[in-house]
């Protein structure tokens, strides 16, 4: 029996290595693929451009603020004020357009507050030495009583602007004002058809968003540094990383991002919630743990989230095209996570 080579020996981890990392890039897409098929068997309507189009828009809170996440499990933590926080946001967007401030001040408020929160969770944790689920536990809470406070414990009616139709399924006729000349030629019911196809600025945000903070995660140093904190805290210290600053910046992008999916969550709504976005946070880490973010840290995408969101989305959407109450929803979302969480121990084990 012949003894395997040295270099046979050395190769080994390096493709234990690379077959790892092809099942972590592959497995969120297997995840939405058996959403998406077994619904496309049995629920009708599931596969229409309309039905799509639904599911898309209702994607964007939570892949905006599980972009923010990513960074935060990236880098060893947890956040669980994102819920409260989209509340407080919408609060704050409702208030400042009822007092009469220009929607974009408004919009720059609601993500503005998210900062401020995310910037609290990061300084509780670095220079209070707090551990990221007893800070954040304690911000869902600060936040929401901050939410109910500021809109004295009831929903706040905000004056209609162009914030409120921002998550329209379809753009109003007024974001279309500015076709050019040789598209208003067209005749209008072939122009009625291809204005169908357009999605709603809600969508752009998002992808404005997911695209540059994996622009961020992947190709800048902050993104390294945030991976490297996330495998080895202590290695990354030793190797100059200021890990009391990166951790600081990181929640407080976190923060910036729920901030501004609260202002999408807003345009939803079109009233400030307190009340609203109660248990968001758990999707918002799901879509993470589903799209190949480990918990442990030091591993995920925001690709990898964008595609987890989205197969919640489908689920919940299969789900109540089939009738389906939120119970049965809530107990298969829970099934996927688990999953996922264990494929990721056994990954890591082996």
């Amino acid at each position: 029996m012949t003894e395997p080579s040295p270099m046979a020996e050395l190769q080994q981890p390096v493709v234990r290595r690379g077959l790892a990392r092809v099942v972590t890039l592959l497995l969120p897409f297997v995840g939405l693929t058996l959403v998406i098929v077994p619904f496309s068997l049995f629920a009708q309507g599931f596969l229409t451009f309309l039905n799509f189009k639904t599911v898309v828009i209702q994607t964007t809170v939570i892949a905006i603020a599980g972009a923010g996440m990513t960074f935060v499990i990236m880098s060893g933590g947890i956040d669980l004020s994102v819920g409260s926080v989209l509340a407080l946001s919408t609060v704050v967007v409702a208030l400042a357009l009822k007092a009469g401030w220009p929607p974009w001040l408004a919009a720059l408020a609601g993500v503005g507050v998210g900062g401020v929160c995310g910037l609290c969770n990061g300084a509780m944790i670095t220079v209070l030495r707090v551990v990221p689920f007893i800070a954040t536990l304690g911000m869902w809470s600060v936040a929401r009583g901050m939410a109910k406070l500021l809109a004295q414990d009831q929903s706040v009616y905000a004056p209609d602007t162009w914030l409120n139709d921002l998550m329209l399924r379809s753009p109003k006729p007024e974001w279309l004002a500015l076709e050019p000349q040789w598209f208003r030629a067209i005749p209008e019911a072939v122009r009625e058809k291809i204005e169908h196809l357009v999605f709603s600025p809600g969508l752009w945000i998002m992808v404005a968003a997911v695209a540059a903070m994996a622009v961020l995660l992947r190709y800048t140093t902050f993104g390294r540094y945030t991976t490297a904190i996330g495998s080895n805290e202590a290695t990354a210290r030793l190797c100059g990383v200021r890990v009391k600053w990166v951790k600081i910046r990181i929640y407080t992008l976190s923060g910036l991002l729920t901030g501004l999916a609260g202002v999408l969550l807003f345009s939803r709504l079109t009233i400030g919630d307190p009340t609203g976005a109660v248990g968001q946070e758990l999707d918002v880490i799901a879509a993470v743990v589903i799209g190949g973010g480990s918990l442990s840290g030091g591993e995920g995408s925001i690709l990898g989230t964008l595609v987890g969101a989205l197969a919640m989305a489908f689920l919940r959407n299969g789900g109540d095209l089939l009738g389906w109450g939120n119970y049965v929803q809530e107990i298969l979302i829970g099934i996927f996570i688990v999953i996922f969480v264990a494929i990721d121990q056994l990954r890591r084990s082996s």
